[in-house]
């Protein structure tokens, strides 16, 4: 009777790694697949103008590509390199610079009012200070 529970828990034991393994393969998989789909999205926009649809039953797909377009060298060079998974932007630094932005703001319309500058100059500069460091990072 004993033997039929170990072997019973050898085999539970047995189906979770084999759980395990196949969640991670499919989340790899998953990502992988993405990441050519953005490629590909990325390419068509840069060669055709357009962008792609997906399909109807796809509803959550979101893509944004680079700021600057690429030009035909740099857009060869990437279809011949292998599809690398794009890194997310800090959202420390993302706050940051809309935090700078505004202070740059408040700077200007400043010295249009003709008030001191001084205190805003600091939290500017402080503030790129940071982002001087989160990027070091």
């Amino acid at each position: 009777m004993t033997d039929i529970i170990s072997d019973y828990q050898k085999w539970k034991q047995q189906g979770e790694n084999l759980r395990t393994q196949a969640r991670q393969a499919m989340e790899a998989r998953f990502r992988e697949l993405l990441s050519e789909a953005a490629h590909i999205a990325e390419e068509y926009k840069t060669d055709f103008g357009g962008q792609l649809k997906p399909p109807a039953n796809v509803t959550a797909f979101r893509f944004k590509s680079g700021a600057k377009p690429k030009g035909k060298k740099a857009a060869a060079k990437t279809a011949a390199a292998p599809a690398a998974a794009p890194a997310k932007p800090n959202p420390k630094a993302v706050a940051l610079q809309k935090r700078l932005a505004g202070a740059r703001k408040k700077l200007d319309d400043a010295k249009a009012a003709g008030t001191p500058t001084r205190p805003i100059e600091d939290k500017i500069y402080e503030m790129e200070d940071e982002l001087r460091l989160l990027a070091q990072a």
